[in-house]
């Protein structure tokens, strides 16, 4: 059986090293090639040769101490996560709520007699050591309840041999609480000065600085995926449904492919379909970028979530659920947050061994404290400050943050992006292969010259020309009545249409019998066109087709048609070229028209009369050149040069094959957002590389202040408290800096 990758939704991940663990014991099972564990998005997704290793996965999962679900892409319901996901944020303040309320007074208990500040009579430690001790105990127990899920989770881990930043948490406070309850019974068998050993405000301000840290980093996921929100709210939430003649509005979950469903002016359609009565003008700019409403009558597709103008229309439900573009487009963008890019394996390699090595400084920093003379409190001290301050939270979280971020502001450009792969693959790009039809051009022709005769203006020899091509299905011929509709021109009645292999047409009219083609076709009808010969030249050199047109025996003019370039490809390739990526169009037409193009819009590599089976083929040449390619195209042809590149990026308006072979879409069609997504992924790499290094220097720096470096050298000992405040800040740092990427502009 062939591999296919299956997600898992994962519950009770904390820190890089739960994600890493999972990964690689998953990865380790029989039958599974490979598994990918992103903490941000906490989902596994592997890739395995037999379905049965679903269970099993889930059942290993659950062993290391997490919850593990399969996650089809039918149930796939990104508007239910995210209200998860607010449920789970409003969980995590209610909880630092309860911890702060109780913390604050214990602080203020514990910290209070010895800097001066009063505290009641009742509760003085000199007088009323164990009633004190025990206001702190009992002060202390909700905060340990509200933060319940540290010791959960990490002693499981533990018990799994599998220690995660949890772990450190837990086994630092439950340090700090045992003493702290060894000290109750020492006060309570009449050792007064065991009121000095008293840690219960380190264990609960911990708690409560860590649970600050973990609301903070929740909210600033949430934010994160704050492209899928806007995306998921672009669809409407019911849908009318005409059954027997009636209307009835139905939820949008109810419809079924079939349906027919009534859209009224200024509602959004709610399913992609083909419409069979009414016509309208739909705004389909959340889809393709373009502002101008499209018309729409019968037989023509509409998509989910654009909006209907003015007309109302009837429509059978093709596409439903998680088959419309629009939900494509919001698989799209969670998988390429999901997905882990190369750059991560560095945090995930160190976390893995990270937690194990801090266990061991701890403790063997803790000993050589207490060999050296100090007292058992110092070295609980030392040992749970360790174990706080080293919590990897931001090695972590440093990656996919930034991932999730640059992919999410990709998406609101309208530049789809595939994966992190194809995040920080971008980043290197050497050269961009351009296909020309459809990717630096229209795609379709248009009459761009006409040039009458003296006798003659501009519209009416267009209007003849136009007449003459009324019956043909040629594209040229479609492109010069398209041009006479655009100029609503009234053309002339025509009769007997002729069409003459390999020169033209012929009809008759009013004024004569209209000829419209090649030379061959004057020479053939004795028409002479000789003043029209050196523009007709000058036309082809300019990669157009020449047309010469004569009525009633005498030459009328020229129209030429051409593939016109779009209007943002030159201002592209400029942009391109600025930032020292050479540009290559690839076409498969003749050389003197692929010329001609490349003159106009600035590039100076061509590579001509390409056939479409050799497409794949210049990618590796230039790829065996030692550069980074990317390939940009629209067609099926295209489509082995975009899995072949080591970015394939393909235009919006293109074919679904093109889309599926590439790793970036361009959802505007627009050139422009080629050296847009490069230098998204710029930022992007920068900015993990940002934050990868803040979070191995805070580890570096940390650990030898937690065990006493300074203290040896007659500096201050590190407080355990102050301790999980940076730690805490850390991660806030690393989602902070992630988060300046949604303040990336586009090149103007």
């Amino acid at each position: 059986m062939s591999q296919s990758p299956v997600t898992f939704a994962i519950t009770g991940m904390t820190c890089a090293s739960c994600s890493a663990r999972i990964e690689k014991m998953v990865g380790k099972m029989e039958g599974v090639a490979s598994a990918s564990v992103n903490l941000t998005t906490e989902k596994l997704t592997a890739t395995f040769t037999t379905p049965a290793t679903e269970d099993s996965i889930i059942a290993l999962v659950v062993k290391l101490g997490y919850g593990a679900t399969v996650e089809k892409q039918a149930q796939i319901n990104a508007q239910k996560k995210s209200e998860q996901k607010d449920q789970a944020i409003y969980r995590m303040w209610t909880k630092f709520g309860i911890a702060v309320g109780f913390a604050i007074p214990l602080l203020y208990l514990a910290m209070g007699p010895m800097i001066g500040l009063p505290v009641p009579s009742f509760l003085s430690p000199e007088q009323y050591p164990l009633r004190y001790a025990l206001t702190q105990l009992l002060l202390t127990i909700p905060i340990l309840i509200a933060g319940n899920q540290f010791y959960s989770v990490g002693f499981r881990a533990l018990w799994n041999r599998s220690p995660n930043m949890d772990s450190l948490i837990a086994m630092g406070t439950t340090a700090a609480m045992a003493y702290s309850l060894y000290s109750v019974f020492r006060i309570a068998a009449g050792e007064i000065h065991a009121v000095h050993g008293l840690y219960f405000e380190s264990a609960g301000v911990i708690i409560a600085l860590i649970l600050l840290g973990k609301s903070m980093e929740a909210v600033s996921k949430g934010r994160t995926s704050e492209a899928i929100k806007k995306l998921i709210a672009l669809q409407p939430k019911t849908a009318i449904l005409i059954k027997d003649g009636q209307e009835r509005e139905i939820p949008i979950e109810e419809v079924q492919p079939g349906d027919i469903l009534l859209v009224k002016p200024g509602s959004k359609i709610p399913v992609d379909g083909e419409v069979v009565s009414g016509s309208t003008a739909i705004d389909e700019s959340m889809l393709t970028g373009e502002s101008m409403p499209v018309d729409k009558k019968t037989g023509d597709f509409v998509y989910a979530a654009s909006m209907n103008k003015n007309g109302v229309i009837q429509f059978r439900a093709v596409k439903v659920g998680a088959e419309t573009a629009l939900a494509q487009i919001v698989k799209l963008v969670e998988d390429a947050q999901g997905a882990k890019a190369p750059i991560a394996k560095i945090a995930d390699v160190v976390s893995s061994y990270f937690v194990p090595i801090v266990f061991a400084i701890a403790f063997l920093s803790a000993a050589a404290w207490l060999i050296s003379g100090e007292s058992f409190s110092f070295a609980l001290t030392i040992l749970v400050s360790v174990l706080v301050i080293a919590c990897p939270c931001a090695l972590g979280l440093a990656t996919p943050t930034a991932i999730m971020v640059g992919t999410g502001k990709g998406a609101e450009l309208g530049i789809l992006i595939k994966g992190g792969e194809a995040l920080e693959a971008a980043h290197s790009i050497q050269t961009v292969v351009l296909d020309k039809t459809g990717t630096i051009t229209e795609g379709k022709p248009c009459v761009t010259d006409l040039l009458p005769v003296s006798s003659m203006n501009e519209n009416q020899l267009l209007s003849y020309a136009a007449a003459a091509e009324k019956g043909s299905e040629h594209p040229l011929g479609q492109a010069i009545v398209s041009e006479a509709e655009k100029r609503q021109l009234i053309l002339p009645a025509v009769a007997h249409f002729e069409a003459i292999t390999g020169q033209g047409i012929r009809v008759q009219s009013d004024s004569g019998a209209i000829l419209l083609g090649n030379s061959s076709l004057m020479k053939e009808n004795n028409i002479d066109v000789s003043m029209l010969q050196s523009d007709a030249d000058q036309l082809a050199q300019a990669g157009k087709t020449p047309m010469f047109i004569a009525l009633a025996g005498k030459a009328a003019g020229l129209v030429a048609v051409a593939d016109v370039v779009k209007p943002t490809s030159v201002a592209a390739i400029q942009k391109l070229n600025a930032m020292g990526i050479e540009v290559v169009m690839m076409t498969g037409d003749n050389r003197r028209t692929a010329e001609a193009i490349a003159r106009e819009i600035g590039i100076t590599r061509i590579l001509s009369e390409v056939l479409p089976q050799h497409k794949a083929d210049e990618v590796k040449k230039l790829q065996t050149e030692g550069k980074k390619v990317a390939m940009v195209g629209d067609g099926i042809n295209d489509a082995p040069a975009l899995a072949q590149a080591d970015i394939g990026i393909a235009i919006g308006s293109g074919t679904d094959v093109a889309i599926e072979s590439a790793d970036i879409v361009l959802m505007h069609s627009d050139l422009m957002d080629v050296p847009t997504a490069i230098q998204l992924s710029k930022s992007t790499i920068r900015n993990i590389k940002q934050n990868l290094f803040w979070a191995f220097a805070y580890n570096t720096l940390g650990i030898p202040v937690a065990a006493g470096l300074l203290h040896l050298f007659g500096g201050p000992l590190l407080n355990p408290m102050l301790a999980a405040a940076a730690m805490s800040l850390s991660s806030v740092s690393v989602l902070s800096n992630a988060l300046r990427l949604k303040r990336f502009k586009p090149f103007q």
